[in-house]
Protein backbone atom coordinates (compact mmCIF):
# COMPACT_ATOMS: atom_id res chain seq x y z
CA UNK A 1 0.00 0.00 0.00
CA UNK A 2 1.70 3.25 -0.85
CA UNK A 3 2.41 5.74 2.16
CA UNK A 4 0.27 8.42 1.03
CA UNK A 5 -2.52 5.46 1.23
CA UNK A 6 -1.75 4.55 4.54
CA UNK A 7 -1.33 8.13 5.84
CA UNK A 8 -5.04 8.12 4.96
CA UNK A 9 -6.35 5.52 6.12
CA UNK A 10 -4.78 5.23 9.42
CA UNK A 11 -6.61 8.13 11.14
CA UNK A 12 -9.99 7.56 9.19
CA UNK A 13 -10.03 3.74 10.74
CA UNK A 14 -8.27 4.12 14.40
CA UNK A 15 -9.53 8.12 14.77
CA UNK A 16 -12.39 9.03 13.38
CA UNK A 17 -12.60 12.78 14.92
CA UNK A 18 -9.00 13.33 14.05
CA UNK A 19 -8.64 17.06 13.96
CA UNK A 20 -7.52 17.16 10.15
CA UNK A 21 -9.64 14.65 8.85
CA UNK A 22 -12.11 17.33 7.26
CA UNK A 23 -9.02 18.64 5.06
CA UNK A 24 -8.15 14.84 4.15
CA UNK A 25 -11.39 13.51 2.82
CA UNK A 26 -14.62 14.93 1.26
CA UNK A 27 -18.06 15.69 4.00
CA UNK A 28 -19.13 12.98 1.78
CA UNK A 29 -17.33 10.11 2.48
CA UNK A 30 -16.83 11.52 6.09
CA UNK A 31 -20.65 11.13 6.83
CA UNK A 32 -20.25 7.44 5.58
CA UNK A 33 -17.54 6.81 7.96
CA UNK A 34 -19.27 8.21 10.50
CA UNK A 35 -22.36 5.68 10.00
CA UNK A 36 -20.57 2.71 9.49
CA UNK A 37 -18.49 3.25 12.62
CA UNK A 38 -22.17 3.90 14.58
CA UNK A 39 -23.38 0.88 12.86
CA UNK A 40 -20.97 -1.18 14.15
CA UNK A 41 -21.34 0.16 17.57
CA UNK A 42 -25.02 -0.62 17.48
CA UNK A 43 -24.68 -3.96 16.21
CA UNK A 44 -21.75 -4.85 19.05
CA UNK A 45 -24.09 -3.29 21.46
CA UNK A 46 -26.75 -5.27 19.81
CA UNK A 47 -25.16 -8.89 20.03
CA UNK A 48 -23.70 -8.31 23.72
CA UNK A 49 -27.15 -7.75 24.94
CA UNK A 50 -28.28 -10.83 22.71
CA UNK A 51 -25.85 -12.69 25.15
CA UNK A 52 -26.60 -10.99 28.11
CA UNK A 53 -30.51 -11.83 27.23
CA UNK A 54 -29.85 -15.21 26.77
CA UNK A 55 -27.15 -16.67 29.37
CA UNK A 56 -29.38 -14.98 31.92
CA UNK A 57 -33.02 -16.34 30.56
CA UNK A 58 -31.42 -19.64 29.16
CA UNK A 59 -30.37 -21.69 32.65
CA UNK A 60 -31.87 -25.35 30.97
CA UNK A 61 -28.77 -27.30 32.26
CA UNK A 62 -29.69 -26.39 35.71
CA UNK A 63 -33.10 -27.79 34.98
CA UNK A 64 -31.21 -31.22 34.07
CA UNK A 65 -29.26 -31.06 36.65
CA UNK A 66 -31.26 -30.55 39.23
CA UNK A 67 -33.73 -32.93 37.99
CA UNK A 68 -32.17 -35.90 37.14
CA UNK A 69 -30.01 -35.75 40.42
CA UNK A 70 -33.30 -35.99 42.24
CA UNK A 71 -34.45 -39.13 39.93
CA UNK A 72 -31.08 -40.83 40.18
CA UNK A 73 -31.69 -40.67 43.85
CA UNK A 74 -34.55 -42.04 43.71
CA UNK A 75 -36.65 -38.46 45.17
CA UNK A 76 -38.37 -38.14 41.54
CA UNK A 77 -40.16 -40.25 39.02
CA UNK A 78 -42.02 -39.56 35.77
CA UNK A 79 -42.83 -41.17 32.44
CA UNK A 80 -39.84 -38.80 30.70
CA UNK A 81 -37.26 -39.07 33.39
CA UNK A 82 -35.75 -42.26 31.44
CA UNK A 83 -35.30 -40.43 28.22
CA UNK A 84 -34.22 -37.32 30.05
CA UNK A 85 -31.41 -39.01 32.24
CA UNK A 86 -30.86 -42.18 30.97
CA UNK A 87 -31.26 -42.65 27.70
CA UNK A 88 -30.93 -39.57 26.86
CA UNK A 89 -32.97 -39.01 23.82
CA UNK A 90 -35.11 -36.02 25.28
CA UNK A 91 -32.38 -33.15 25.59
CA UNK A 92 -33.12 -29.35 25.87
CA UNK A 93 -32.60 -27.68 22.36
CA UNK A 94 -33.62 -23.80 21.25
CA UNK A 95 -34.13 -21.78 24.13
CA UNK A 96 -37.27 -19.78 24.56
CA UNK A 97 -37.46 -18.75 27.79
CA UNK A 98 -39.03 -15.42 28.74
CA UNK A 99 -38.00 -15.50 32.46
CA UNK A 100 -35.52 -16.62 34.21
CA UNK A 101 -37.67 -18.75 37.19
CA UNK A 102 -39.12 -20.41 34.33
CA UNK A 103 -37.36 -22.28 31.48
CA UNK A 104 -38.93 -23.26 27.97
CA UNK A 105 -36.96 -24.97 25.56
CA UNK A 106 -37.78 -26.97 22.14
CA UNK A 107 -36.95 -30.32 22.04
CA UNK A 108 -37.35 -33.56 19.51
CA UNK A 109 -38.56 -36.66 21.16
CA UNK A 110 -39.91 -39.70 19.70
CA UNK A 111 -39.55 -38.10 16.39
CA UNK A 112 -41.72 -35.54 17.31
CA UNK A 113 -41.04 -31.58 18.22
CA UNK A 114 -42.25 -31.00 22.01
CA UNK A 115 -41.79 -28.20 24.59
CA UNK A 116 -40.22 -28.63 27.94
CA UNK A 117 -40.54 -26.41 30.86
CA UNK A 118 -39.43 -26.17 34.55
CA UNK A 119 -39.19 -23.90 37.36
CA UNK A 120 -36.19 -23.08 38.69
CA UNK A 121 -34.78 -20.48 41.94
CA UNK A 122 -34.29 -16.66 41.02
CA UNK A 123 -30.71 -16.65 39.46
CA UNK A 124 -30.61 -12.91 40.85
CA UNK A 125 -30.52 -14.08 44.41
CA UNK A 126 -27.45 -13.86 46.45
CA UNK A 127 -28.01 -17.78 47.23
CA UNK A 128 -29.14 -18.69 43.46
CA UNK A 129 -25.76 -21.26 42.86
CA UNK A 130 -26.49 -25.05 42.05
CA UNK A 131 -26.36 -26.30 45.48
CA UNK A 132 -28.83 -23.65 46.49
CA UNK A 133 -31.10 -25.20 43.51
CA UNK A 134 -30.80 -28.26 45.31
CA UNK A 135 -31.42 -27.60 48.33
CA UNK A 136 -34.55 -25.78 47.11
CA UNK A 137 -35.90 -28.74 44.97
CA UNK A 138 -35.50 -31.18 48.28
CA UNK A 139 -37.67 -28.86 49.82
CA UNK A 140 -40.47 -28.62 46.95
CA UNK A 141 -40.37 -32.98 46.77
CA UNK A 142 -41.39 -32.86 50.46
CA UNK A 143 -44.77 -33.98 50.63
CA UNK A 144 -45.99 -36.43 50.77
CA UNK A 145 -43.91 -37.98 53.38
CA UNK A 146 -42.95 -41.75 53.83
CA UNK A 147 -45.80 -43.51 55.38
CA UNK A 148 -48.86 -41.78 53.55
CA UNK A 149 -51.44 -43.98 52.25
CA UNK A 150 -53.36 -43.89 49.47
CA UNK A 151 -55.97 -43.18 51.04
CA UNK A 152 -54.49 -40.21 52.50
CA UNK A 153 -52.70 -39.43 49.41
CA UNK A 154 -56.47 -38.79 47.85
CA UNK A 155 -57.38 -37.20 50.52
CA UNK A 156 -54.96 -34.89 50.18
CA UNK A 157 -55.29 -34.16 46.59
CA UNK A 158 -58.62 -33.75 47.33
CA UNK A 159 -58.15 -30.90 49.79
CA UNK A 160 -55.53 -28.95 47.76
CA UNK A 161 -58.05 -29.20 44.55
CA UNK A 162 -60.90 -28.11 46.10
CA UNK A 163 -58.78 -25.17 47.60
CA UNK A 164 -57.66 -24.00 44.05
CA UNK A 165 -60.93 -25.18 42.12
CA UNK A 166 -63.75 -24.51 44.44
CA UNK A 167 -65.92 -27.05 45.54
CA UNK A 168 -67.41 -28.78 42.76
CA UNK A 169 -69.18 -31.80 42.00
CA UNK A 170 -66.83 -33.74 39.50
CA UNK A 171 -63.49 -33.22 42.00
CA UNK A 172 -63.31 -36.89 42.65
CA UNK A 173 -63.30 -37.52 38.88
CA UNK A 174 -59.78 -35.14 38.73
CA UNK A 175 -58.63 -36.75 41.53
CA UNK A 176 -58.89 -40.28 40.00
CA UNK A 177 -57.29 -38.53 36.34
CA UNK A 178 -54.15 -37.21 38.76
CA UNK A 179 -53.33 -40.34 40.16
CA UNK A 180 -53.66 -42.24 37.14
CA UNK A 181 -50.87 -39.35 35.70
CA UNK A 182 -48.69 -40.62 38.53
CA UNK A 183 -48.95 -44.06 38.07
CA UNK A 184 -46.48 -44.01 35.90
CA UNK A 185 -45.46 -47.26 34.98
CA UNK A 186 -49.22 -48.70 35.72
CA UNK A 187 -49.12 -51.03 38.37
CA UNK A 188 -52.59 -49.70 40.37
CA UNK A 189 -49.45 -48.53 42.74
CA UNK A 190 -48.62 -45.04 43.00
CA UNK A 191 -44.65 -44.82 44.74
CA UNK A 192 -43.52 -42.20 46.96
CA UNK A 193 -41.69 -41.01 44.22
CA UNK A 194 -44.60 -40.61 41.61
CA UNK A 195 -46.53 -39.13 44.23
CA UNK A 196 -43.87 -36.48 45.05
CA UNK A 197 -43.17 -35.66 41.65
CA UNK A 198 -47.25 -35.22 40.78
CA UNK A 199 -47.76 -33.43 44.20
CA UNK A 200 -44.95 -30.91 43.17
CA UNK A 201 -46.29 -30.55 39.58
CA UNK A 202 -49.76 -29.70 41.10
CA UNK A 203 -48.01 -26.32 42.56
CA UNK A 204 -47.26 -25.26 39.02
CA UNK A 205 -50.76 -23.13 37.52
CA UNK A 206 -49.98 -23.89 34.23
CA UNK A 207 -49.95 -27.90 34.77
CA UNK A 208 -52.84 -27.79 36.83
CA UNK A 209 -54.78 -26.36 34.14
CA UNK A 210 -53.35 -28.35 31.77
CA UNK A 211 -54.79 -31.65 33.81
CA UNK A 212 -58.02 -29.93 34.15
CA UNK A 213 -58.46 -29.07 30.96
CA UNK A 214 -56.33 -31.56 29.07
CA UNK A 215 -60.22 -33.08 27.54
CA UNK A 216 -60.51 -29.40 25.26
CA UNK A 217 -59.45 -28.62 21.98
CA UNK A 218 -57.30 -25.94 22.20
CA UNK A 219 -55.46 -26.77 25.44
CA UNK A 220 -51.47 -28.22 24.52
CA UNK A 221 -51.32 -31.59 25.62
CA UNK A 222 -49.82 -33.06 28.29
CA UNK A 223 -46.84 -35.47 26.87
CA UNK A 224 -44.90 -36.74 30.07
CA UNK A 225 -42.95 -35.42 33.42
CA UNK A 226 -40.31 -36.30 35.53
CA UNK A 227 -40.23 -34.31 38.76
CA UNK A 228 -41.63 -31.15 38.30
CA UNK A 229 -40.59 -30.61 34.91
CA UNK A 230 -42.99 -31.11 32.34
CA UNK A 231 -43.60 -32.01 28.64
CA UNK A 232 -45.84 -30.61 26.10
CA UNK A 233 -47.27 -30.26 22.53
CA UNK A 234 -45.53 -27.87 20.55
CA UNK A 235 -47.15 -24.99 19.20
CA UNK A 236 -46.28 -23.82 15.98
CA UNK A 237 -46.73 -20.44 16.28
CA UNK A 238 -46.12 -19.11 20.14
CA UNK A 239 -48.02 -15.97 19.95
CA UNK A 240 -50.64 -14.01 17.68
CA UNK A 241 -47.86 -11.67 16.07
CA UNK A 242 -44.58 -13.63 14.56
CA UNK A 243 -42.19 -10.42 15.25
CA UNK A 244 -41.64 -9.60 18.92
CA UNK A 245 -38.82 -6.80 19.55
CA UNK A 246 -36.68 -7.49 22.18
CA UNK A 247 -37.30 -5.11 25.46
CA UNK A 248 -33.74 -4.23 25.31
CA UNK A 249 -34.40 -2.91 21.30
CA UNK A 250 -38.03 -1.35 22.10
CA UNK A 251 -37.07 2.47 22.58
CA UNK A 252 -35.08 2.20 19.68
CA UNK A 253 -38.06 0.50 17.25
CA UNK A 254 -41.07 2.57 16.90
CA UNK A 255 -44.52 1.05 17.89
CA UNK A 256 -46.01 1.63 14.71
CA UNK A 257 -43.40 -0.07 12.76
CA UNK A 258 -43.63 -3.08 14.66
CA UNK A 259 -47.35 -3.12 14.30
CA UNK A 260 -46.89 -2.62 10.46
CA UNK A 261 -44.63 -5.34 10.22
CA UNK A 262 -46.80 -7.61 11.90
CA UNK A 263 -49.89 -6.70 9.98
CA UNK A 264 -47.60 -7.57 6.78
CA UNK A 265 -46.49 -11.27 8.49
CA UNK A 266 -49.90 -12.06 9.38
CA UNK A 267 -51.66 -15.00 7.98
CA UNK A 268 -54.45 -14.17 5.54
CA UNK A 269 -57.46 -12.46 6.89
CA UNK A 270 -59.53 -15.98 6.65
CA UNK A 271 -57.24 -17.93 8.79
CA UNK A 272 -57.13 -15.49 11.52
CA UNK A 273 -60.84 -15.54 11.99
CA UNK A 274 -60.21 -19.01 12.22
CA UNK A 275 -58.13 -18.68 15.01
CA UNK A 276 -60.42 -16.46 16.52
CA UNK A 277 -62.98 -18.99 16.56
CA UNK A 278 -60.93 -21.19 18.17
CA UNK A 279 -59.85 -18.61 21.07
CA UNK A 280 -63.46 -17.38 21.48
CA UNK A 281 -64.03 -21.25 21.99
CA UNK A 282 -61.30 -21.37 24.42
CA UNK A 283 -63.53 -18.74 26.18
CA UNK A 284 -66.24 -21.10 26.37
CA UNK A 285 -64.60 -23.78 27.85
CA UNK A 286 -63.29 -21.94 30.92
CA UNK A 287 -66.26 -19.61 31.17
CA UNK A 288 -68.13 -22.68 32.96
CA UNK A 289 -66.83 -26.19 32.71
CA UNK A 290 -66.57 -29.37 34.76
CA UNK A 291 -64.34 -28.01 36.89
CA UNK A 292 -65.52 -24.47 37.63
CA UNK A 293 -64.54 -21.25 36.29
CA UNK A 294 -61.13 -19.70 34.81
CA UNK A 295 -60.12 -16.31 34.47
CA UNK A 296 -57.44 -14.89 31.76
CA UNK A 297 -55.74 -12.56 34.45
CA UNK A 298 -53.05 -11.69 31.32
CA UNK A 299 -54.88 -11.82 27.62
CA UNK A 300 -51.94 -11.15 25.51
CA UNK A 301 -51.11 -12.32 22.67
CA UNK A 302 -47.89 -13.83 23.63
CA UNK A 303 -50.32 -16.46 25.44
CA UNK A 304 -52.22 -17.17 22.41
CA UNK A 305 -50.74 -19.54 19.81
CA UNK A 306 -51.54 -21.81 17.03
CA UNK A 307 -50.53 -24.51 14.61
CA UNK A 308 -50.01 -24.89 11.19
CA UNK A 309 -53.86 -26.03 10.22
CA UNK A 310 -54.60 -22.01 11.78
CA UNK A 311 -56.28 -23.60 14.89
CA UNK A 312 -56.25 -21.84 18.52
CA UNK A 313 -53.56 -23.36 21.05
CA UNK A 314 -53.05 -21.49 24.28
CA UNK A 315 -49.49 -21.45 24.08
CA UNK A 316 -48.94 -20.23 27.62
CA UNK A 317 -51.88 -20.68 30.62
CA UNK A 318 -49.73 -19.41 33.36
CA UNK A 319 -51.65 -16.55 33.72
CA UNK A 320 -55.00 -17.74 33.60
CA UNK A 321 -56.40 -19.03 37.23
CA UNK A 322 -59.19 -20.84 39.08
CA UNK A 323 -62.19 -18.14 40.10
CA UNK A 324 -61.48 -20.00 43.21
CA UNK A 325 -58.07 -19.11 43.33
CA UNK A 326 -58.88 -15.28 42.61
CA UNK A 327 -61.95 -15.09 45.01
CA UNK A 328 -59.22 -16.43 47.44
CA UNK A 329 -56.89 -13.44 46.63
CA UNK A 330 -59.46 -11.11 46.78
CA UNK A 331 -61.00 -12.19 50.32
CA UNK A 332 -60.50 -9.71 53.38
CA UNK A 333 -57.75 -8.21 50.92
CA UNK A 334 -56.90 -4.49 52.34
CA UNK A 335 -56.94 -1.92 49.57
CA UNK A 336 -58.05 2.23 48.75
CA UNK A 337 -58.65 1.60 45.15
CA UNK A 338 -59.67 -0.97 42.74
CA UNK A 339 -56.11 -0.73 41.63
CA UNK A 340 -54.87 -2.67 44.95
CA UNK A 341 -57.37 -5.63 44.37
CA UNK A 342 -55.57 -6.89 41.23
CA UNK A 343 -54.84 -10.38 40.55
CA UNK A 344 -51.91 -11.27 38.26
CA UNK A 345 -51.79 -8.54 35.73
CA UNK A 346 -55.88 -7.63 35.19
CA UNK A 347 -58.30 -9.52 37.15
CA UNK A 348 -59.12 -6.77 39.39
CA UNK A 349 -62.13 -6.64 41.53
CA UNK A 350 -63.03 -3.58 42.89
CA UNK A 351 -62.94 -1.65 46.00
CA UNK A 352 -65.19 -1.20 48.90
CA UNK A 353 -63.81 2.40 50.26
CA UNK A 354 -66.13 1.91 53.70
CA UNK A 355 -64.76 -1.39 54.59
CA UNK A 356 -61.20 -0.54 52.53
CA UNK A 357 -61.45 -3.86 51.32
CA UNK A 358 -61.59 -5.63 48.51
CA UNK A 359 -64.97 -7.66 46.81
CA UNK A 360 -64.42 -11.17 45.64
CA UNK A 361 -65.59 -10.43 42.33
CA UNK A 362 -63.63 -9.38 39.30
CA UNK A 363 -65.37 -7.67 37.33
CA UNK A 364 -64.19 -7.26 33.65
CA UNK A 365 -64.92 -10.81 31.77
CA UNK A 366 -62.51 -12.54 29.74
CA UNK A 367 -64.99 -12.00 26.79
CA UNK A 368 -64.06 -8.27 27.05
CA UNK A 369 -60.15 -8.57 27.59
CA UNK A 370 -60.23 -11.26 24.11
CA UNK A 371 -62.52 -8.35 22.65
CA UNK A 372 -60.11 -5.47 22.85
CA UNK A 373 -56.78 -8.04 21.70
CA UNK A 374 -58.33 -8.97 18.86
CA UNK A 375 -59.25 -5.21 17.42
CA UNK A 376 -55.91 -5.04 16.18
CA UNK A 377 -55.58 -8.74 15.17
CA UNK A 378 -59.15 -9.16 13.60
CA UNK A 379 -59.85 -5.60 12.02
CA UNK A 380 -57.25 -4.81 9.41
CA UNK A 381 -57.56 -6.50 6.21
CA UNK A 382 -61.02 -7.62 7.03
CA UNK A 383 -63.82 -7.83 3.94
CA UNK A 384 -64.77 -4.26 3.43
CA UNK A 385 -68.66 -5.73 3.26
CA UNK A 386 -68.13 -7.43 6.79
CA UNK A 387 -65.69 -4.68 8.36
CA UNK A 388 -68.66 -2.04 10.04
CA UNK A 389 -70.48 -5.20 11.70
CA UNK A 390 -67.41 -6.69 12.91
CA UNK A 391 -65.69 -3.22 14.47
CA UNK A 392 -69.62 -2.62 16.12
CA UNK A 393 -69.48 -5.94 17.48
CA UNK A 394 -65.89 -6.06 18.92
CA UNK A 395 -66.62 -2.74 20.23
CA UNK A 396 -69.76 -3.76 22.22
CA UNK A 397 -67.82 -6.86 23.44
CA UNK A 398 -64.92 -4.77 24.43
CA UNK A 399 -67.39 -2.76 26.62
CA UNK A 400 -68.76 -5.81 28.46
CA UNK A 401 -68.12 -5.32 32.34
CA UNK A 402 -70.09 -6.81 35.57
CA UNK A 403 -70.63 -9.26 37.39
CA UNK A 404 -70.16 -12.26 35.99
CA UNK A 405 -73.45 -13.76 37.60
CA UNK A 406 -75.44 -11.11 36.78
CA UNK A 407 -74.13 -11.04 32.70
CA UNK A 408 -74.34 -15.18 31.81
CA UNK A 409 -76.65 -14.70 29.53
CA UNK A 410 -75.73 -10.90 27.90
CA UNK A 411 -72.10 -12.65 27.35
CA UNK A 412 -73.05 -15.76 25.61
CA UNK A 413 -75.08 -13.68 23.17
CA UNK A 414 -72.10 -11.90 22.65
CA UNK A 415 -70.24 -14.21 22.11
CA UNK A 416 -72.15 -16.23 19.66
CA UNK A 417 -73.08 -13.61 17.49
CA UNK A 418 -69.05 -12.96 16.94
CA UNK A 419 -68.67 -16.37 16.32
CA UNK A 420 -71.49 -16.26 13.89
CA UNK A 421 -70.43 -13.57 12.22
CA UNK A 422 -66.77 -15.22 11.81
CA UNK A 423 -68.50 -18.91 10.57
CA UNK A 424 -70.45 -17.22 8.06
CA UNK A 425 -67.82 -15.32 6.74
CA UNK A 426 -65.66 -18.47 6.22
CA UNK A 427 -67.88 -21.56 6.15
CA UNK A 428 -67.82 -23.17 3.01
CA UNK A 429 -64.30 -22.47 1.88
CA UNK A 430 -61.07 -23.88 2.11
CA UNK A 431 -60.54 -21.87 5.37
CA UNK A 432 -63.40 -23.73 7.49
Amino acid sequence: MPRALRRLVHPVLFCPLFKGLQSRLPAIKVKYLLLAWLGVLVASWVVYMQYASYSELCRGHVCHMVICDHYRRGVVSGSSCKALCDQRTLTLQHCRSTSATHQVYGALWKERVVVIKCGIEDPGKPDGAPDSLLRQETSLYDKPTRGTSMDEFREMLHSYLKANLGEQPSLATLVDRVVALADVNQDGKVSLAEAKSVWALLQINEFLLMVALQDKEHTPKLLGFCGDLYVTEHVGHSSLYRLEVPRYLQPLVPEALTSSLNHWLAPAWPRRARITIGLLEFVEEVFHGSYGSFLMCDASHRHVGYNAKYDCKMADLRSVASEAAVRGFMKGRRCDTNADCTFGRDCTATCDRLVKQCNTEVVRPNLAKVCALLQDFLLFGAPADLRGDLEKQLSTCVTLSGLASQMEVHHSLVLNNLKSLLWKEISNTQYS
